[in-house]
């Protein structure tokens, strides 16, 4: 359905809106386009969205207030009293009495001579009849309240009198019963034929009307949500589709008709316990209901006037809520709709009567009393979009209120900021998850308060730099001799004194202390431009000095000013003046320092970056295999020091933190680029095959042998990798160690260099050393630890993975256990060993060494548990890899010369805790497994066992580890047992 403003109502449209219906006027409102919801004439769609959803059918706006009105007329019949249906006979009406048969308050005359009690209620000022009023307009004597109605919403008197006469014959179809409990839609339909009609086009289209009503009540927004297995919904909808192609018999005994009824008779009738429910729901479903209620409050307004609402009012609401049971509205619902209607027309008529923004920021109030008892899900979203909508277009203003408000209409920033208020609150207490930082009342208020105080303020301050900088472009000739920093410290004075002159008054009911945020704003704002203009200069000049007068002129007029609102406050103003930092000489002269530092540090930065480009890692490069590059960084850094202790200052102690925390942030961006893309375990290790079980006696250990590709055909160079790249390879990793273990060092004998500078420092003494350094290269040393464990695991996992993969994970173990052991392995790793013993330096070589046998020993447990379909193990193999563990252990104790004994039965404990697995006999294994399973899963007794997760975590108990002992176990228990639990392939 298009939603279109006030803006794009056609010409016809705008004329009825300004005097009675005709006749002719409804049959051209029946091709009007569609016009709701309305949205104000000022504002796009995007910018001012309807807040209730879209209806998503193809309604005018005049055939929803057609149907609108039918609801009203029959509410009037069968009120919410319980009345029911009661028929008139022609022989009991009168051409003069069509009414008789409604609600005596449809039926009562309109006297409207005492005063509006809602408008009262609302703070609406009254106002006096005209000769154009529905009262004083209607000739033939006193006017009815439903005749006030049929103009209010723009009904002729053909369709009135029609839908009249559809009720009379409703009623004698359907004594005694309620209209709520009736689908009105379906009703009407079958009271009219197209002789009713003036043509048989307008008959199609009021058709198609209520077929399409029928559609949005029951199927698009239903009262209860669907069930998507219901076929009744999609059974509805093409009866319907089928029908505004080619028109239905709708006659009594038309078999269609009454296939249409028994669906949306069975749709409208459901509850939610299942029972048969007093009330059909075919128009109380959101949107649906919003948009046909929202037509009815609509009926307020003067149809010659937009923005007033009618005396008549309450006569208008007592009728229109009559609707409430069949619309699903409570009071709760009709002040957020009304909320919404008086709302929107105040903005839509581009807000030039400020009585509708009262009255809406009052009955916002009664909702926000009413929040907590909102328990209706559709009432709640409804809320809560009204209140989005309300809070988004309120903010907008606030948020820049000195360009919306002035000293003359103040009183309207004062009922905008109590709506928006009101709408937070609700949103708080409606929505807490969304507003979980404002969880008090108070602290709603006044957090909002202070940022549209603080929005509003910066934005002030900006627009008259902007003009002052504008203003001196634009008049070069008369070139002023105060910089323009000088006058906006004087303008920045007026602009504080005019804030605690008018806005303040209004802003202190919700904000305390409003005028001492706004200075403090202002405060800050000035002080983020003067920071600005001494980042620009290198040494203090005439200028210079003449805006630092005009700011700390400023700075004393603020202070004062925030410290006398303040004075009554919690805290006495503590924090607010805390919150104003101070615009002292000294901190200028610290602020230009701080540049130079900056500069400083970014030049190093980009050495760091462009040398670390060049580097090459070359192990030859120096006797004491670091990289060059970390040598020039180190020295780069002591020459900064030098620099910055021969700097004309007095605090040097006060900006040496700062200076040492932006050196300690190049030299770790030099150390994290060093381990950049070095690698991990991750890195290395293969991903883990799928399980497998073995064809038992199938070792083909000759075929094997004769598969496998020459070792010396995939050996790699340890000097290097086999794309020609070396810059990873374990002689270059070893010297990316070797230069963080330098550094490492080196920051010590800095330390110490600084300590000793300060020393000569007048002003530092021996006991403020520490509080002056603070924590010094904390950075740096942390990411030099982490580096070289970093480093050190990837050369591990490298060489064990990558380096040697052919000797290891594609060799060992494969096809015939006892023709691939693992001396190639070991001969090869050795090899390695030797190089990086020979290449890092002596202080880090055994925690290299240690990762490296950590490595080894994690492999060798990976190829025994996962080494895929191309092992297997016998019972017999057992004895050869218990043999080679040994060898491989002795390799790394190497007769003493080696690790230590204690720290290899430290890595290799796991290891031996898990190969007597490969010892045990199968069925045992198989019982211990399992146990392990039971123990741990406690697997039901009918079904068969479930596949334990693979941790990774390998242990003798777990469950995972015996079946993947098994998995490799090549015999016939083995995999006849996994086939028969899990049917795990023989291969992949």
């Amino acid at each position: 359905m298009d939603m279109v403003s006030y803006a794009h109502r056609d010409a016809t449209a705008q004329r009825l809106s300004r005097t009675k219906f005709h006749e002719e006027s409804t049959a051209n409102n029946l091709h009007e386009k569609p016009k709701i919801p309305l949205l104000p004439s000022s504002y796009s769609d995007d910018e001012f969205p309807y807040p209730f959803g879209e209806l998503d059918v193809d309604l005018t706006e005049s055939e929803l207030r057609e149907t609108a009105y039918e609801i009203l007329v029959g509410a009037c019949r069968s009120s919410t009293s319980g009345r029911p249906l009661k028929f008139v006979s022609s022989s009991e009406r009168s051409s003069s009495s069509s009414m008789m048969s409604l609600s005596p308050s449809f039926q009562r005359s309109v006297t409207s001579t005492a005063a509006s009690k809602v408008k009262k209620a609302l703070g609406m000022k009254s106002r006096k009849k005209n000769s154009d009023s529905v009262v004083s307009g209607n000739k033939k004597g006193s006017t009815t309240v439903g005749e006030l109605m049929r103009v209010q919403m723009r009904v002729s008197e053909t369709t009135d009198s029609r839908v009249r006469r559809a009720f009379l014959r409703v009623a004698a179809g359907q004594l005694g019963r309620r209209l709520e409990s009736m689908v009105l839609p379906l009703e009407l339909l079958q009271q009219f034929k197209t002789s009713d009609f003036p043509n048989p086009q307008e008959y199609e289209v009021w058709q198609r009307r209520n077929l399409k009503l029928l559609e949005a009540g029951l199927v698009l927004h239903p009262y209860l949500p669907l069930d998507e297995t219901d076929t009744r919904p999609r059974q509805l909808q093409h009866i319907i589709h089928g029908a505004l192609v080619k028109p239905m018999d709708t006659g009594k005994h038309s078999e269609s008709m009454q296939v249409l009824r028994n669906l949306a008779t069975s749709l409208a009738c459901r509850s939610f316990d299942g029972s048969s429910p007093d009330i059909c729901h075919w128009a109380d479903g959101t949107p649906l209901n919003i948009l046909l209620y929202q037509i009815l409050l609509e009926a307020c307004f003067d149809v010659n006037d937009q923005t007033s609402v009618i005396e008549e009012v309450d006569e208008v609401l007592e009728i229109i809520k009559k609707t409430w049971v069949i619309l699903d509205i409570d009071q709760i619902f009709h002040n957020i709709c009304f909320s919404w209607v008086l709302f929107h027309r105040y903005v839509s008529t581009s807000q030039v009567e400020n009585d509708l923004l009262f009255a809406a920021d009052n009955l916002l109030s009664e909702v926000a009393n009413d929040a907590k008892a909102v328990k209706h899900p559709s009432c709640s979203q409804t809320l809560s979009s009204l209140l989005d909508l309300i809070l988004g277009w309120a903010e907008k203003r606030l948020l820049a209120y000195h360009d919306s408000f002035y000293r003359d209409n103040v009183d309207i920033m004062q009922s905008l900021l109590s709506m928006g208020l009101s709408a937070t609150k609700i949103l708080v207490e409606h929505n807490p998850r969304n507003y979980q930082k404002k969880k008090k009342e108070v602290d709603v208020e006044f957090s909002s308060v202070d940022t549209y105080i603080r929005a509003s303020m910066l934005r002030a301050f900006s627009q008259e730099k902007e003009r002052l900088i504008s203003s001196r472009k634009s008049s070069k000739k008369q070139q002023s001799s105060l910089p323009i920093l000088s006058i906006l410290a004087q303008n920045v004075t007026d602009l504080a004194f005019n804030e605690k002159e008018i806005y303040s008054a209004v802003l202190k009911r919700w904000h305390p202390i409003a005028t001492g945020v706004a200075v403090a704003t202002l405060h800050a704002c000035y002080g983020s431009e003067l920071k600005k203009f001494v980042s620009g200069i290198s040494e203090l000049t005439p200028d210079a000095l003449q805006v630092l007068i005009a700011a700390d002129k400023l700075e004393k007029d603020l202070v004062q000013m925030a410290v006398a609102d303040a004075v009554d406050s919690e805290d006495g103003g503590k924090s607010l003046i805390k919150e104003m930092t101070p615009y002292e000489v000294e901190a200028v002269i610290a602020n230009l320092v701080k540049s130079w530092i900056r500069t400083r540090i970014d030049r190093l930065k980009e050495w760091v970056n462009r040398n670390l480009q060049q580097e090459v890692w070359n192990p030859h490069a120096n006797k004491e295999r670091f990289a060059p590059s970390g040598v020039e960084v180190l020295r780069s850094i002591d020459e900064t020091f030098e620099a910055f202790f021969l700097l004309p200052i007095p605090m040097h102690p006060a900006l040496l933190p700062e200076l040492m925390n932006g050196l300690d942030g190049c030299l770790q961006n030099y150390i994290l680029e060093a381990i950049s893309g070095c690698g991990s375990r991750s890195t290395f290790v293969p991903t883990m095959p799928a399980l497998t079980r073995c064809s038992a006696g199938s070792k083909f250990s000759v075929f094997r042998k004769k598969e496998r590709p020459p070792m010396v055909l995939l050996k790699k160079s340890h000097n290097g990798t086999t794309n020609g790249d070396d810059s990873f390879s374990i002689p270059q990793l070893c010297v990316r160690i070797n230069t963080l273990h330098c550094i490492r060092k080196e920051l010590d004998v800095l330390e110490k260099r600084t300590i000793s500078q300060l020393r000569d420092n007048i002003c530092v003494h021996d006991d403020n050393l520490v509080n002056v350094l603070g924590k010094g290269f904390e950075l740096s040393a942390a990411a030099c630890l982490e580096g070289i464990q970093q480093l050190s695991e990837a050369i591990a996992y490298k060489v064990i993975f990558h380096e040697l993969s052919h000797v290891f994970w594609d060799y060992l173990y494969v096809g015939d256990v006892s023709s691939s052991r693992i001396e190639p392995f070991l001969q090869e790793l050795e090899e390695n060993l030797e190089i990086i013993s020979a290449t890092v330096h002596d202080r880090v070589r055994t925690r290299v060494i240690t990762k490296v046998m950590k490595a080894s020993f994690d492999g060798f447990l990976f190829v025994l548990l996962a080494g895929g379909p191309s092992r297997s193990f016998l019972l017999a193999d057992a004895a050869i890899i218990d043999e080679d563990l040994k060898f491989l252990m002795d390799l790394f104790w190497s007769d003493g010369d080696g690790l230590p004994a204690d720290l290899i039965d430290k890595f290799s404990t796991t290891l031996k805790g898990i190969l007597p697995l490969f010892h045990t006999d199968t069925a045992i294994l198989i019982d211990q497994f399992e146990h392990a399973v039971q123990d741990n899963f406690a697997p039901s007794a009918k079904s068969r066992l479930p596949l334990p997760p693979t941790s990774g975590n390998w242990s003798p108990t777990e469950p995972s580890t015996i079946m993947r002992v098994l998995c490799y176990r090549n015999d016939k228990m083995a995999t006849k047992f996994l086939k028969k639990n899990y049917n795990f392939p023989k291969k992949l």
